[in-house]
């Protein structure tokens, strides 16, 4: 076998086992964005966690098809992006969200969500989630309330009684 079959057969193994592994991927059309625009994206999802890759469109539907994701293959027209995230689901579609706000070149296509293929809409609802960290720091909160309350109540009763006291 010619060596170019089996680099394309190692990418396409490539992109189905970050599709395997990733919580997150998210398909991007970056048509319009300059270098420095790219480069600024591809740093702000690098910091995240996330790896930010083009691959060919004819790759990647190969790669779907063995995940049985054949509906990707609508939005795998023209140049495309793939975002991977093995660790942070929000986090390529709230970077991605926030980036295509400030430049319109930026145009979200579809993802893949722990498996699942999801519409445009579905990433913007995903995006202006909390991250993991915010509803963890949420959630603290909740249980830290009433023992605060209680102290403060304690302090409050103790205080009262130092008054009659005196």
């Amino acid at each position: 076998m010619s060596s170019a079959i089996e680099q394309k057969k190692h990418v396409v193994s490539e992109i189905t086992d970050k599709f395997r592994a990733s919580q997150s991927t998210i398909l991007v059309d970056y048509r319009g964005l300059d270098v420095a625009e790219v480069t600024e994206l591809r740093k702000q999802l690098r910091e995240a966690g996330v790896d930010f890759k083009v691959y060919k469109n004819t790759m990647t539907r190969r790669a779907a098809a063995e995940l049985e994701l054949t509906g990707l293959n609508d939005h795998l027209v023209g140049p495309t992006a793939i975002a991977f995230s093995n660790e942070d689901v929000v986090a390529p579609a709230k970077i991605l969200n926030n980036f295509s706000k400030d430049h319109e070149a930026l145009e979200i296509k579809t993802g893949v969500i722990e498996g699942n293929i999801v519409e445009l809409e579905k990433i913007k609802e995903l995006a202006e989630l909390p991250s993991r960290d915010g509803l963890l720091s949420m959630l603290l909160s909740v249980l830290q309330a009433p023992m605060r309350n209680f102290a403060l109540a304690t302090k409050a009763v103790a205080d009262q009684k130092e008054e009659q006291g005196a």
